[in-house]
Formats: C-alpha cells, structure tokens, sequence
C-alpha cells in the first residue's frame, strides 16, 4: 500500500487544478439591452459574479450557477465543458457527495445529449476513486467499515457466478450507497473492467432522470421533485430487472457444477 501522505498530494493537486479554473474565468462582457414596453428588460442583478463560483448545495445556488454558467458558455463553451468535466470528476474520485447538482447542471448547460457524457465521467471518476482506494484505502476502510464491507463481501460471493449483473442491479438500485460501493470493490477484488461497466451503464437512468430536471430547471420549485415516489419506484423496478439474466446465469453454473459431480 502506498504512503497515505501521497493521498493529501493528490487531493491538493486537484484542488487547486479546480481552483485555477474556477478561479480565472474567461472575461464576461454584458450590455443591458431595455426593450421599452415589454418584459425583456434584463436583469443582471440575479446574475452572480464569477468569484461566486463553487458547488452548488441546494436548488437556489444551483439556479444561479446555471444562469452565470449558460452566459459564459454563449462566447466560451469550451472552457465551461473543462470546468464542468473538472468539478465532476473531483466529485468522483474523492467520493464527495452532491452528483445530483451536476447532473441537473449538466441538462441546464447542454441538454438531453449530457446524458453520455455524464455517464461517462461517472465511470472515469468512480474508476480513479477505486484505483486510489486500491493504493491508499485497504486499511482503512476495514478498520471503519467493517461491517458494511463485510456484508458486501458476502454478497460478492454469493453472486461470483454473476458478478456483472450484481454490480449492474447496484448501481440501477436508487438506495444503494454508490461511494462506498467505489471505494470497497478493489478490496473485494472486483474485476476493474466490470466495474468500469457496470457503473457506465447502470447510472444511465439515474442520470437520465438528474439532466431531465435540468432541461426544465427554471419550473423545478424543490429538488424533492427530481425523485419523486414514481420515479424511485421505476429505477427499483428497472434494477430488478438487471437480476433476471444474472439468475439464469447463476442457475446454469449450478446445473453444471451438480454434473460434474454427478459424472
């Protein structure tokens, strides 16, 4: 296991990457335009300085990241992605929670086609979490965790013959724990690839839902509205699906065990 010194040199280095880019903003050049006997007077006061930039912690710092972000991205679009694929990806990797004020940003800046590339960054993100839980993380997550990862280690077991779909119905699943799952699969020596997989294709309807909301955000009054009791109860029935071809597999390894014995 590497020195645990090297995880804060890591940490700091993307910090302060975030910080530079977030930091050093692109000049914004806006010209009030009133429009006399109409409504489309502009109002810059709702629009917030760039020194204001951060993550966003609830619905009304979201809104008013989307408003400064959707301006900016008008004369520098390319900057905004870089940004936008940073702060997303330090989330990831340091397991640090609020994805879902990305992905709804992500709808709000680039539409319905995010949805790629947000499933995409997850996967990348989640992936260089499980590479630095792999390095950093053994000890410590089985002094802390020891009986959460205990019980996941079980059930990696029990499901070995069809590891894929497990991992695959975890992610598809709206309640399970997504951080701890990145940051124990390297100690349960789950496969790297089907990892990787696993959570490109499982987040898609998570995702799908979070950039959905983000197309519309200006009418969204409450982030309960994002998962409502519906929505959740379509993302479980869709992770019950991901166990059924994992079943058949499961039951056709045992059906080849019981003959090898039997012969």
């Amino acid at each position: 296991m590497a020195p645990m010194w090297t995880v804060g040199v890591v940490f700091a280095t993307a910090t302060g990457w975030l910080y530079i880019l977030s930091s050093n903003l692109p000049t914004l050049e806006i010209e009030e335009h009133t429009h006399t006997g109409s409504d489309q007077s502009l109002n810059l006061s709702k629009i917030p300085n760039r020194t204001e930039v951060s993550f966003p912690t609830n619905l009304e710092e979201l809104t008013s990241l989307a408003a400064l972000l959707q301006r900016y991205q008008d004369a520098h679009q390319g900057y905004i992605l870089l940004l936008f694929c940073s702060a997303y990806l330090y989330k990831q990797t340091f397991a640090i929670p609020g994805s879902v004020f990305l992905n709804v940003l992500a709808g709000a800046l680039f539409g319905p086609w995010s949805v790629p590339l947000v499933c995409f960054l997850s996967a990348i993100g989640a992936t260089c979490c499980y590479f630095i839980s792999y390095s950093f993380g053994y000890k410590y997550i089985q002094q802390y965790f020891p009986h959460k990862l205990q019980y996941l280690q079980q059930k990696v077991h029990e499901n070995s013959d069809s590891l894929f779909f497990f991992l695959l119905f975890s992610r598809l699943f709206p309640m399970t724990p997504n951080w701890f799952l990145n940051i124990a699969a390297p100690i349960l020596d789950i496969p790297v690839s089907q990892f990787f997989f696993s959570v490109l294709i499982g987040l898609i309807p998570y995702n799908l839902v979070c950039v959905q909301t983000g197309s519309i955000l200006s009418e969204i009054k409450s982030m309960d509205r994002i998962f409502s009791t519906w929505t959740l109860c379509k993302l479980a029935i869709i992770a019950i699906g991901a166990l059924v071809p994992g079943i058949v597999a499961k039951r056709y390894h045992l059906n080849i065990k019981e003959k090898v014995k039997t012969s």
